[in-house]
């Protein structure tokens, strides 16, 4: 895709609703998978705010050109609450990244960044079965996180959050899937094979680390969510440990893929009616 002579009145819209949206790479790499697919259609950003999240979905359910939309910070749980259908994880979690436009005009979502990470994962070589898993954040993207862990067969998974209650709120939410395996856990990353950072820590210059890369060893992997800068703090102390290290980017090359799936229709879950 050279040029936009594919650009058209027929084109179809996904826009990809955050607050803030500067850093979301997503665009550009999700528009060419989707035309490379076939679909004439194309992803566009778009700020929103919390409080006018409600009222901007509303809009685009109104115009007739918008087949869905994608949710990033902070919009995952709130996109699955104006959801009509939904995956089975989406449901599980509360939360939904991508949604798109039913037969009827109603809303179905799912919730794929944990498939992305695990996915990154893999591609590193590493296999998640029996492994234990430190995870540091609990919002919408660390629950699917969480959650495709424990998929992948992690055989524990501590959850690390500052808000307390929304750590103990995703622990119980998991545990019912995963009785046992699912607890709280701290900064402190000794012991565990798999650190994921699934804050948005790393951002910026003076953003403390997620957890204490001190603790750090050779035999650990450690993924982040953070793609602005391409390689985070964390990525950074993770090299320098020797750990094996995937960065955001590798996430965001995997979702891609995801996401054209879920748009195009193909290899999505039964959905569930709320």
């Amino acid at each position: 895709m050279t040029d936009f002579a594919w650009l058209n009145g027929a084109t179809r819209l996904i826009p990809i609703l955050g607050d803030p949206i500067a850093q979301v790479k997503s665009p550009a790499g999700v528009t060419q998978s989707l035309q490379a697919g076939g679909r004439n259609a194309m992803c566009v950003p778009m700020h929103v705010a919390p409080a006018a999240f409600d009222e901007v979905v509303r809009m685009l359910g109104l115009t007739q050109n918008v087949d869905g939309f994608i949710a990033t910070i902070p919009h995952k749980f709130s996109a699955y609450q104006l959801c009509t259908s939904a995956s089975e994880r989406a449901a599980l979690l509360g939360a939904a990244n991508v949604v798109r436009r039913n037969p009827d005009g109603t809303w179905h979502g799912d919730m794929i960044d944990g498939l992305s990470f695990v996915a990154a994962l893999r591609s590193t070589g590493f296999r998640p079965q029996g492994k234990r898993a430190l995870l540091a954040g609990a919002g919408g993207a660390g629950s699917a996180i969480g959650l495709a862990l424990l998929d992948a067969g992690v055989a524990a998974l501590a959850v690390h959050d500052a808000d307390a209650q929304r750590r103990d709120g995703l622990i119980a939410r998991l545990s019912t899937r995963y009785p046992g395996q699912v607890h709280a856990g701290n900064a402190d990353p000794a012991g565990y094979n798999i650190i994921a950072n699934a804050t948005p820590m790393g951002m910026r210059a003076t953003d403390p680390y997620p957890v204490d890369v001190t603790r750090f060893t050779p035999d650990m992997v450690v993924g982040d969510v953070v793609t602005i800068p391409a390689v985070p703090p964390l990525i950074a102390a993770a090299r320098a440990a020797g750990c094996t290290a995937q960065t955001g980017t590798a996430m965001f090359q995997a979702v891609t893929g995801l996401l054209t799936a879920f748009f195009l229709e193909t290899g999505t879950p039964a959905a569930m009616h709320r």
